[in-house]
């Protein structure tokens, strides 16, 4: 399975999660160490969009593919979710029940579905599995993101 990320492009081979554990993220507090991905290069930079001020994004993006290899994920449904999953912005409940489980090392990937289109489904990396050493970064592509996704 291939996912992929759009970010800065000093950061498109960084798969070391620091970058969530930094800022914190709907399923990460801060401290806590993850990769964002999503199934598509469409839904990564709708996610994108979403979480970034447009004042802040950066000249040079890329988009990252990363092939996932056999390592297995655990999908989670709707109603394993917090109640609140899909609020703006973020609950502190989903940070705790994402962190609880990138804590345990339980679990190398996460399949939790999107807050902007929930039939889609993002893939939360957990950097600290050993499972993670098998995937590999298939493709960085330069990205020129359209403003207009932001300005109307």
């Amino acid at each position: 399975m291939i996912v992929y990320r759009v970010g800065s492009t000093l950061y498109a081979d960084d798969l070391s999660g620091k970058g969530a554990g930094k800022n914190g993220g709907r399923w990460n507090l801060i401290g806590m160490e993850c990769l964002y991905t999503s199934e598509s290069r469409a839904l990564a930079v709708l996610e994108y969009t979403v979480n970034v001020n447009i004042h802040s994004i950066p000249r040079a993006l890329s988009i990252t593919a990363i092939d996932l290899g056999k390592v297995g994920f655990h999908e989670f449904s709707e109603s394993e979710l917090p109640g609140d999953w899909r609020k703006f912005p973020a609950p502190a409940s989903t940070q705790h029940f994402g962190s609880a489980i990138l804590r345990n090392n339980a679990r190398a990937i996460l399949k939790i579905p999107s807050t902007v289109i929930p039939q889609e489904f993002n893939y939360i990396l957990n950097p600290a599995h050993a499972d993670l050493k098998k995937i590999a970064i298939l493709d960085i592509s330069d990205f020129v993101y359209d403003v207009r996704i932001k300005l109307k």
